[in-house]
């Protein structure tokens, strides 16, 4: 039989693919017309090479870089396939964890913003008890000097994080020892703490918080005002008879992050008790 052959615009139209992509594959040795005519330079290609475009956007499809199709097309012994299939499969693993994780980054920043616009709607402001449960957190000790932009937003904390290869997701916490320490000023050191995107036992900066009941209150503005709410919360517990414990933690739902309006700050306050009551 006649061999058919298609000018380079008939295989665009066949094809779905561009005329400007036919002729980039030819440059590179992917598809190539089987003749060109000589006097005009017109491309044609046979019903054969046209079966190989929809090979080659299956393997786009697969993740395969242009480049690297090269000699997969004509693959005859399966020698390309059996050296480029697994590192791909390699590849792409890795980038699906790299893109789980940036999506567990983006939905917990996403789901702090919603909290805060509730909280900033309905002036969410009264104490409650809440429960915590044990979660992984990457953690590093430092000097604190009621500067709270920089203890936010913290170089040495990034920094810190890049040369331990570990990535946080959530709201910035700061634990301090002392909550009456924090208040009265005299409070020099504070633990910062995100939620460990890639929980690890053997991490030397991870910490796992254990779980337990809290009181809590959301403060709403500066945080220039910050230790008001300390004390709201020390006189409840003691109108209820609860022992709180001495430590305390800051949860910075909305920050410098997120807003250059203080009046839009949300921030919870946490101060654990020293054993589970009922209140």
């Amino acid at each position: 039989m006649e061999q058919k052959f298609f000018s380079i615009g008939e295989v665009s139209k066949i094809c779905n693919v561009s005329r400007k992509a036919l002729r980039y594959y030819d440059q590179i040795g992917l598809i190539s017309p089987d003749y060109i005519n000589e006097e005009n330079g017109y491309r044609y290609y046979s019903e054969d090479t046209l079966l190989y475009v929809p090979v080659l956007k299956y393997y786009k499809q697969m993740g395969f870089k242009l480049e690297e199709m090269q000699g997969l097309l004509d693959d005859v012994d399966f020698a390309g396939i059996r050296k480029w299939f697994p590192e791909k499969i390699r590849e792409l693993t890795t980038e699906v964890g790299r893109i789980q994780e940036s999506l567990i980054s983006i939905q917990d920043w996403y789901q702090l913003i919603q909290e805060a616009q509730m909280v900033l709607r309905y002036q969410t402001c009264e104490i409650s008890v809440k429960y915590f449960p044990e979660m992984d957190f990457c953690y590093m000790d430092q000097e604190f000097h009621y500067d709270y932009p920089p203890s936010v937003i913290n170089i040495p904390w990034t920094n810190y994080l890049e040369a331990h290869r570990e990535e946080i997701t959530g709201a910035v916490i700061l634990h301090y020892d002392s909550f009456e320490e924090k208040m009265e000023g005299r409070c020099r050191h504070v633990r910062i703490m995100q939620q460990a995107v890639r929980p690890d036992a053997k991490s030397e900066i991870q910490l796992k918080r254990h779980r337990g009941m809290a009181a809590c209150v959301y403060h709403i503005g500066s945080h220039d005002t910050i230790d008001e709410e300390y004390e709201r919360i020390r006189e409840w517990a003691k109108k209820r008879g609860c022992r709180l414990a001495a430590d305390s933690y800051e949860r910075f739902v909305t920050d410098y992050w997120s807003t250059k309006k203080a009046e839009e700050f949300v921030t919870e306050i946490m101060v654990p008790f020293e054993e589970d009551v009922t209140v």
